[in-house]
C-alpha cells in the first residue's frame, strides 16, 4: 500500500486543487444557491461518482489506453466539450429570458430532484478526459514500488473522494447561509451568467485543447 508520507504528499497535492475555484465549484454553489440542496448534494456525488471510476479505471490500468488511443480520447473530448458548452449556453439562455422580477414576492426554487443533479455531475466529470489524463498522470507518482497497484489507487482514489466531499459541504452550508439573498431572481440571473460563462469557458477551452 501507499507510504504514509506519500499519502500526505497526496492528500496536500488535491486538496489544494479541491480547494481552487472551477467549474464544479461553480455548479455546485450554483445549484445550492437556487435553493436545491437535495439537487445540489446530487451534483456533489455525481461529480463524486465520477472521481472514483477515474480512479478506478486508471488503477486498473485502463485510462491509460485512452489516453493512448487518439480516436477515443478525441471522441470523448469532444463529446465532454459539447455537453459543457450546451449546459453552459443553456443556463445563460434561462438568465437572459428569465424575469428579474416574479409575479409574487415569493423566492424563486428549483426543482429539487437528487437524480437530476446526480446525472449532471456526473456527466460533467465522466465526458472529461482530462481527468482520465490527470489520473494517469498523477497516481503513479504516490505508489510506491512494489505496492499492489489497484489497492493502493482506489485508496488514493478514496482520499481525493472524501477530500472533495468535505470541501463540497463546505460550499453548501456557504450557499444555505446565504440563500435568502442568492434565491431572489437579479441575484439567481447573476449566479446563472457566472456559472454558465465558467462552463461555457471550460468547455470551449476542451474543445480547443490539445491530447
Amino acid at each position: 500500500m501507499t507510504t504514509v508520507s506519500g499519502l500526505w504528499s497526496f492528500v496536500l497535492v488535491v486538496g489544494l486543487l479541491t480547494i481552487t475555484p472551477g467549474m464544479d465549484t461553480a455548479l455546485i454553489l450554483r445549484t445550492a444557491a437556487v435553493g436545491a440542496p437535495r439537487r445540489a448534494w446530487g451534483v456533489v456525488i455525481g461529480i463524486q461518482s465520477g472521481t472514483l471510476a477515474w480512479g478506478l479505471l486508471t488503477s486498473a490500468g485502463v485510462t491509460a489506453l485512452l489516453t493512448a488511443s487518439h480516436l477515443a480520447y478525441e471522441t470523448l473530448r469532444w463529446a465532454g466539450a459539447c455537453y459543457l458548452i450546451w449546459m453552459g449556453l443553456s443556463m445563460l439562455w434561462a438568465a437572459r429570458h428569465r424575469p428579474a422580477i416574479p409575479p409574487t414576492d415569493e423566492p424563486v426554487i428549483a426543482d429539487d430532484s437528487f437524480f437530476p443533479g446526480w446525472r449532471r455531475g456526473a456527466l460533467t466529470n465522466l465526458l472529461n478526459p482530462k481527468m482520465g489524463a490527470f489520473y494517469v498522470a498523477l497516481l503513479p507518482q504516490f505508489i510506491p514500488a512494489g505496492a499492489p497497484t489497484f489497492a493502493s489507487g482506489a485508496l488514493l482514489t478514496c482520499v481525493h473522494i472524501a477530500l472533495g466531499t468535505a470541501w463540497s459541504a463546505v460550499l453548501l452550508v456557504l450557499a444555505h447561509r446565504l440563500r435568502k439573498v442568492l434565491q431572489r431572481p437579479t441575484a439567481r440571473q447573476a449566479l446563472d451568467r457566472v456559472t454558465g460563462t465558467v462552463i461555457t469557458g471550460f468547455g470551449i477551452r476542451l474543445a480547443t485543447s490539445n491530447h
